[in-house]
Order: structure tokens, then C-alpha cells, then sequence
């Protein structure tokens, strides 16, 4: 699946000189109904009727970083790390963050931010309507954060969540309307490689390089609709693994044509709970095991080479029913890591609006996810990278075991940002 494509590394500064051009939660939908197999720890939280991103979060890779090709070279890992030797602690943490900005323009304190706080990478949030040119001078103006000073020169992987149907960030002149996974699934897969080639190019002419799509999650058909994060929306590809796995291979090698990194999501799989974590806490999924046949869809994508996969937040009772997927070193390093082979980035679905975490402080949030295995943390709340920054290189400087998880984290990134 991997493609070459520019250097991440120069690519920023190149951007940033030119003049500008002229994970997230579904829109409104029905509510839905408990599923079969799947319980909440939760506290009575209602159940989600918004789409993933219509408040800004995910469901959730200078100028821009680059999808990579191939797995890391060894002359690549040794550019990465002599990149990461370059700098400092707080920008290594930078490069391990991804912050939400709105999709239609980041404000000037937004900018601020990423800046404040050597923000790596950016996803772009909410919903937006000013088409293609519009959206392509918002991208040029958080390029313009890259900077010695604030990532080291590195450039961003700038994201977005265009899955289509309710999950559609940016939309307007220049942005074809995407029809939701369920219709996307019942085409040839050829055809839904083709479209999304297409919708890939969109957001690459746009300078976006990650796409948090597609869903490689299997709803049974015995839950449909009843699942709230996913079923209620249509957003899965099909009702068996086969289907799922047809359809998000398909759609991820459509981006990777058009130069756009895919993110399958989200690992182990959501299809079978009955609340969303974005709006209830204590998801759980009763059902799901550690060699479950819904891993199959994301097992392609590994095989395929993807470099980003996307963990649920929900917790596993049959898997690691003490902690969600996020901090759960089980999930990330049992079964992601060894038992089917994924080397590329960990990302997290959004850890800071998202209910299922509302018992940890922003750093707890960030500290136990980067403990347990984690690559990437996707934050869409501006205003919690402040706090997230402050704790983990405080964490960093008082424990050398973590520092060296925040290192091999960065260390990943740069690999996939670098060249590869």
C-alpha cells in the first residue's frame, strides 16, 4: 500500500515560504438502541445521537510530512535519529501530539498554541464549508508554525476525518460529497479505490497528508443501527469481516494513490458496544477476544503496510478488562505489536472531549497512553495541550524509563515522517 512521496523534513520550510492559495463525531443522527453482547460501565451518560466530529473530536500522518512507501530504511532510522538527536525534550513531545484546530481556519490563538507548545502535528476539526482554496490557505497558515525554534524544522502531519456520510469534515467547492461506509461497501472494490483516489487527491491538493479514515470496524448484522458510534451512522463497510476488510482496504488504498496516509480505526473494534465514548463513559465491549475474526480487517491493512492505526477507547473485558484500549499494554503491545506485526504509528481516537475519560486529568490521560505502548495522542481540545505538554516533560525529566518511551515514540514518527 505504502507509496513514496516528498521528504517530510523539507518539505515544511518549502511550504511555509509560499504565498497561500486562493477522529471526530458523526452530524446529528437518529438515536440509537443497546446491542446485543456489548455493556457500559458508564453512569447513566445518555447515549450519542452526534456524528463523530460535529464538536470537534475523532473517531476517531515542513509544511506537511509525507505517507511513507516502504518500512523505515535502514538509512532512514539512522536520519531519524539523528533528526530526534537535534532536538529537545519539548519538541519530541511535540512530534508525539496532534491538536485539533477548526477545520475552517485556526485562529491566531490557536497558532499560538502549536507554536507555544512545538505542536507536530494538526487535525483539522468540526465541519467546514469553505471548499477546497479556502481550506488549502488554513493548512498553509499552521505550516507556517514549522520553525527551528518550534519543531525543529520538522513538518506537520496535517489531518482531517473525511470518511464520507455523517463524517465529513470538509466539505464546499472543490470537495466531492462522499457517501457513507455502508454505500461505499457495496461497490466493486476497484470502483472504491478509484473514488477514493479521487477523494484522496481533494485533500492532498488541500496539503493534507492523513486521512483518520476508514473504518475497518465490523458491525454484526444481529447489531446494526444499535451501535452508536458506528451501526447508528452506516459508517462500517459491511456486516462480517470479509466485507469490512474489502471495503477499508479498498478505501485506504485509494488514499495512499493520491499521497494521503490512511488511518484504519478503531483497533480492536467498536462495532459491537452499544454507547459512544465520546459522549458516555465506561464503554465496554463483552464480546471481543484477543484473536478475534474483526481483527481481520485491520491484519489487511497491516499486511497492506499501513503507518497509522487508531485505537478505540472503549474497554475489552474479554481482553483487558482493567483498561481501555488506550492504556491497555495488551492491546498495543500483545496484540498490535506481536501478535499481528504493526510497526508504524499508534494514534489514539480524541483523549481530551471524549466522556470515556472524564475520571483522568489531561496528563493521567496522556501519561498512562504513551506507559502503555502508544504513539500518537490526538487531543482536540486546544486549550488541554498546555497542561498535556507540561506533565509529560515534567514526567520525562523526573523518570528516564518514560523519557525513553516519549523518545522511541518520536523516534517512530520521524521514521514515518522522514522517508522512508
Amino acid at each position: 500500500m505504502k507509496k513514496h512521496l516528498r521528504n517530510v523534513a523539507t518539505a515544511a520550510l518549502i511550504c511555509a515560504a509560499l504565498p497561500l492559495a486562493a477522529c471526530t463525531t458523526p452530524e446529528p443522527g437518529p438515536a440509537s438502541s443497546g446491542s446485543a453482547g456489548a455493556s457500559s460501565k458508564g453512569t447513566g451518560s445518555p447515549e450519542s445521537t452526534q456524528a463523530p466530529g460535529s464538536e470537534g473530536s475523532a473517531q476517531s500522518s515542513a509544511g506537511s510530512a509525507s505517507p511513507s512507501s516502504a518500512a523505515p530504511t535502514p538509512a532512514a532510522e539512522t536520519a531519524a535519529q539523528k533528526r530526534l538527536d537535534t532536538l529537545s525534550l519539548e519538541q519530541r513531545v511535540g512530534q508525539v501530539l496532534m491538536m485539533g484546530v477548526p477545520a475552517a481556519g485556526a485562529t491566531a490563538t490557536d497558532l499560538g498554541i502549536v507554536q507555544k507548545n512545538h505542536v507536530g502535528n494538526v487535525f483539522l476539526k468540526g465541519r467546514s464549508a469553505v471548499g477546497l482554496q479556502g481550506t488549502a490557505a488554513a493548512v498553509q497558515k499552521i505550516e507556517a508554525t514549522v520553525t527551528q525554534k518550534t519543531t525543529g524544522g520538522v513538518g506537520q502531519f496535517i489531518s482531517t476525518d473525511q470518511e464520507g456520510g455523517k463524517v465529513q469534515v470538509l466539505k464546499g467547492p472543490g470537495y466531492s460529497s462522499i457517501p457513507a461506509g455502508l454505500t461505499q461497501g457495496s461497490w466493486d472494490p476497484k470502483t472504491l479505490e478509484r473514488r477514493a483516489t479521487g477523494w484522496g487527491k481533494e485533500l492532498a491538493e488541500s496539503g493534507i497528508n492523513v486521512n483518520l479514515a476508514p473504518v475497518a470496524d465490523t458491525v454484526p448484522a444481529s447489531i446494526g443501527a444499535a451501535n452508536a458510534p458506528i451501526g447508528a451512522f452506516g459508517r462500517e463497510y459491511g456486516k462480517t469481516p470479509g466485507s469490512a476488510q474489502a471495503g477499508s482496504s479498498a478505501f485506504a488504498a485509494g488514499m495512499v494513490s493520491a499521497g494521503v496516509s490512511p488511518v484504519m480505526k478503531h483497533y480492536p473494534g467498536l462495532g459491537r458496544v452499544s454507547q459512544n465514548t465520546d459522549v458516555s463513559h465506561g464503554v465496554t465491549d463483552t464480546v471481543t477476544t484477543r484473536d478475534d475474526e474483526t481483527l481481520e480487517p485491520f491484519q489487511a491493512g497491516i499486511d497492506d503496510g499501513a503507518d497509522f492505526i487508531m485505537l478505540s477507547s472503549a474497554y475489552y473485558s474479554r481482553i483487558d478488562a482493567k483498561n481501555p484500549a488506550a492504556f491497555s499494554d495488551t492491546v498495543i503491545n500483545g496484540m498490535l505489536r506481536e501478535d499481528q506485526g504493526f510497526d508504524g504509528i499508534v494514534i489514539s481516537d480524541d483523549m481530551c472531549d471524549a466522556t470515556q475519560f472524564r475520571d483522568w486529568k489531561y496528563a493521567t490521560r496522556a501519561k498512562k497512553f504513551f506507559d502503555a505502548g502508544g504513539t500518537m495522542m490526538l487531543c482536540v481540545n486546544q486549550d488541554a495541550i498546555g497542561p498535556i505538554t507540561a506533565g509529560l516533560v515534567a514526567e520525562a525529566k523526573a523518570d528516564p524509563g518514560f523519557k525513553a518511551k516519549i523518545d522511541a515514540a518520536a523516534l517512530l514518527v520521524l521514521k514515518v515522517k522522514d522517508g522512508l
